[in-house]
């Protein structure tokens, strides 16, 4: 956590975290729970594998493109490609530098053709929108871009995730929108303590499991939650903090910029490249990537599953048999489900599945297997 607090965003239900006993931390230069009283990060971590689980993410960017070609333009920026999905779908997608390494990960939802809203990381958000502006600015003699709006609406909405096998019967129970394929989204209103709030509802999440993220007003936030609790608890689920958010993405694989995702990381060194557009004609750090992928990424994303007891950690060095360093962590924990160690690594291309290699714990060796993640198997797309 920052030594200085004060200095920390809060998002809209920051009183209630703190009175429901969570532990706050730092995230992205925001103050948000990182875990609960009444049994923490493994309590939380199980009831989202086994019920249902509520997050508040609203921390996460949010920004906007708007205008005549904004789908257009989104698509000449960004990594994947926007014309591979229909109005009413979201996508995962990356925003990348010159050198074909990543600013950032997001979620682009096309509404349109004219409205492209956006999930950044929440330190990433400013970031994200100056380069978006700065490529708008630069095709400013293009009709279908130099009226483009772009928006920083970071405080303008919330974001929450309700993931879990139960996370449909709550979603039903509050009379909730439930978007019935994988990365689509619906633009609703809810009734909640008898008011009509407007929101967003898609069918993602950042956990393995069924689930829905839901985007409503920042001033709306405080009541859709207590709705979404109070269902939650009936459901046997648990508000959870980023402590499990951590450890359920951790035994999935995802991808978390900071660590396998970076400004010195590309697309296919973290093993994202699926969500790059290739043939498309062109997107920020296009040709520096096509390079690398002709001449073969000098690292890749691997999984990493202890074999003795321990708890791996991100940066920690990858040996292999004759103890030379063969990589380096980007993400490491203990994981509930399956009460072992297990790690993301960034390592040689020679590394194959099944090696047997060592992590350096602070002087002390840790076996490892690698393995290709998930390491649980679970179907977010059920």
């Amino acid at each position: 956590m920052s030594e200085n607090t004060q200095e920390l965003l809060h998002g809209p239900l920051h009183e209630w975290h703190v009175a429901h006993g969570a532990k706050m931390a730092e995230f992205g230069g925001w103050l948000m729970p990182l875990q609960y009283d009444g049994g923490g990060v493994v309590a939380e971590h199980t009831a989202v594998r086994t019920a249902v689980g509520l997050f508040d993410v609203s921390h996460l960017g949010k920004a906007e493109i708007r205008g005549p070609g904004a789908r257009e333009f989104a698509n000449r920026c960004l990594t994947n490609d926007l014309f591979r999905i229909a109005p009413g779908s979201a996508q995962y997608t990356l925003a990348l530098t010159p050198e074909g390494t990543v600013i950032d990960d997001l979620i682009a939802y096309l509404r349109g053709d004219g409205d492209v809203f956006l999930i950044p990381n929440a330190a990433n958000t400013a970031a994200v929108v100056a380069a978006l502006v700065e490529a708008r600015d630069a095709e400013g003699s293009a009709l279908e871009t130099k009226d483009l709006e772009i928006r920083d609406l970071h405080r303008d909405f919330a974001v929450f995730a309700v993931q879990g096998p139960a996370s449909a019967a709550v979603m039903e129970a509050l009379g909730l929108p439930q978007p019935a394929q994988y990365m689509s989204f619906v633009d609703a209103v809810a009734v909640i303590g008898g008011a009509e709030l407007p929101l967003t509802v898609c069918r993602t999440g950042y956990t393995g499991e069924h689930g829905y993220e839901i985007v409503p007003r920042w001033a709306d936030a405080p009541a859709v939650w207590e709705a979404l609790a109070a269902e939650v608890g009936r459901a046997g689920g648990k508000a959870a903090g980023l402590g499990a958010r951590d450890t359920l993405r951790t035994e999935m694989g995802y991808a978390l910029h900071g660590h396998e995702l970076s400004t010195a990381i590309s697309p296919l060194e973290a093993g994202v490249g699926w969500a790059v557009g290739w043939k498309k004609e062109g997107f920020w750090g296009r040709d520096a990537l096509v390079a690398q992928k002709a001449a073969g990424a000098p690292r890749k994303s691997v999984g990493l599953l202890a074999t003795e007891r321990g708890v791996p950690r991100a940066g920690a060095a990858v040996l292999d048999g004759a103890g030379a360093v063969v990589g380096t962590t980007t993400s490491g924990t203990f994981s509930p489900t399956l009460g072992n160690g297990v790690a993301l690594a960034l390592v040689a291309p020679s590394v194959a599945l099944g090696d047997t290699l060592a992590l350096d714990i602070r002087g002390r060796r840790l076996g490892v297997t690698v393995v290709k993640p998930p390491f649980v198997q679970v179907n977010a797309k059920d």
